[in-house]
């Protein structure tokens, strides 16, 4: 999964990270690697500490409705990003401002399109979960595979 979400957040850097001057060039890849490595923190900690409703919500209707899961992510990444790259507190809000709510929307969205095969919620799961709900754990996948398979 980590893959895919990183090839998500290249895709989405242009003027946030790569066009921005905050950011060395040099420093560019990092700060995108840093970037998906915090979307990925953030929602294992979300399922680990039984965020599994935030997460089904996130993945029913993305980030219309959880403002507070996005902007909780969005903060927490902003601060990593301050102190790996030096930069300040608006230019790091900036930062994720334009590229967290619009990752976090077209994974959603990819996860609930059936002609998309780059992320599956069971792969978001096992991610997420260090492989649990693959183990016959299945309450929450079998909930969360019920919400995609309408």
């Amino acid at each position: 999964m980590f893959d895919n979400l990183l090839k998500l957040v290249q895709e989405n850097a242009g003027d946030a990270i790569i066009n921005n001057q905050a950011i060395p060039n040099e420093k560019n890849n990092d700060a995108i690697q840093a970037t998906a490595g915090g979307i990925m923190d953030q929602l294992k900690g979300l399922a680990a500490n039984g965020g599994t409703e935030n997460i089904m919500k996130l993945f029913q209707g993305g980030t219309a409705g959880n403002e507070g899961v996005i902007s909780n992510m969005s903060s927490n990444i902003a601060g990593d990003l301050m102190s790996k790259f030096g930069i300040d507190k608006g230019q790091a809000g900036n930062i994720v401002q334009s590229i967290i709510p619009v990752v976090m929307n077209q994974l959603v969205s990819k996860t609930n399109n059936p002609n998309d095969s780059s992320f599956d919620i069971q792969g978001i799961i096992g991610s997420l979960t260090g492989g649990q709900a693959s183990k016959g754990g299945g309450g929450i996948f079998n909930t969360l595979k019920g919400l995609f398979s309408k």
